[in-house]
């Protein structure tokens, strides 16, 4: 009876195999077909059959095979430069991915980013991808996106020196050591001689209002090591450069008179950027137990950018769905 029984399971495994290979045989065959439409220049007729075909596979919940035909299918057209069918068949990407509840793997966010660094940087498509690839990537729970994905789109932009962006998205990430290096470049290509000490100490109290110690440490190690203009340290040249350090220490300690006295005597430097007050009272409350101020809120147009770095409001939320990024420089 064992034997049996096994016999017959070897064969229904057989049969899934060769029933697989057929399938894959048959989707091998038709993406040539769609190929060498494209080859001889049949465009529109190419995109219509993808796009056939996509939901025929849905229909018959192959999301697998929905999603590799149009990825397959995307990066074609945009190796003929037909962005808007590339555009269209990524977005049919996402929709099997949304549709078939897949758990997030990397390699989907691999295929992802490399569907947005082919796209043109200045389409609004782009824009609509990316904002619904964040919001895929964590489950459409309305978070600020994959870590992993803000980190291959914040290398995506730091590639076509959109610095800014790039930053953004690298505050996201947990790649404090990438986003120092990017910093570097971008201080080096944009900035003044007298800012150095401004780029990083922005993303370290950024970072920290994220609650992400760990990367703003390593930014802060990586990009004082890394930066041309600045001598090796600590102590540093710069009093900045210094206060950031201590802050670092003090954070470890978690002592709030160190915090506090840390605070006053360098009101000076703090005072070159008028958001710095503004985040160290957010990284008190977090990391020293400073009881939040009398409103709910920040106010003004400083609170506004703080929570939609925060992602901690409603306007935070809508900064994220049309994928603009938020401009602290």
């Amino acid at each position: 009876l064992t034997g049996a029984l096994l016999g017959t399971m070897m064969s229904e495994q057989e049969a899934l195999k060769c029933s697989s290979a057929r399938n894959r045989g048959g989707t091998q065959r038709v993406e040539g077909k769609l190929r060498a439409s494209v080859e001889k220049g049949d465009y529109y007729e190419a995109h219509q059959m993808y796009r056939t075909l996509f939901f025929r596979y849905m229909s018959q919940a192959k999301h697998a095979d929905a999603r590799e035909l149009m990825y397959n299918g995307a990066q074609l057209f945009f190796s003929y430069n037909q962005l808007n069918s590339a555009a269209d068949l990524s977005m049919l990407v996402l929709e099997s991915l949304e549709k078939s509840e897949a758990t997030v793997e990397d390699e989907d966010l691999e295929h992802l980013a490399k569907l947005f660094s082919l796209m043109d940087p200045n389409s609004p498509e782009r824009v609509a991808f990316v904002s619904r690839a964040l919001k895929w990537s964590t489950g459409g729970s309305g978070k600020l996106g994959s870590p992993k994905l803000h980190q291959l789109l914040a290398v995506t932009l730091w590639k076509e020196q959109n610095y800014s962006e790039s930053r953004y998205h690298f505050l996201h990430s947990s790649d404090g050591e990438g986003c120092a290096q990017m910093l570097v470049e971008y201080s080096a290509q944009r900035g003044f001689r007298s800012e150095v000490d401004m780029f990083v100490a922005q993303a370290v109290l950024q970072f920290l209002c994220l609650k992400n110690k760990n990367s703003a440490s390593v930014v802060f190690s990586t990009y004082t090591q890394k930066h041309p203009s600045i001598e090796k340290g600590p102590p540093f040249v710069q009093p900045l450069l210094n206060f950031i350090w201590f802050l670092l220490l003090a954070v470890d300690g978690g002592k709030l008179t160190v915090f506090t006295v840390l605070c006053e005597q360098y009101q000076p430097s703090l005072k070159r950027d008028p958001m710095y007050n503004e985040y160290l009272d957010r990284i008190g409350q977090l990391f020293f137990g400073v009881p939040p101020k009398q409103s709910s809120s920040y106010g003004g147009l400083l609170g506004n950018l703080l929570n939609s770095l925060m992602g901690s409001d409603e306007e935070g939320d809508e900064a994220q769905e049309d994928g603009s990024p938020i401009e602290l420089d």
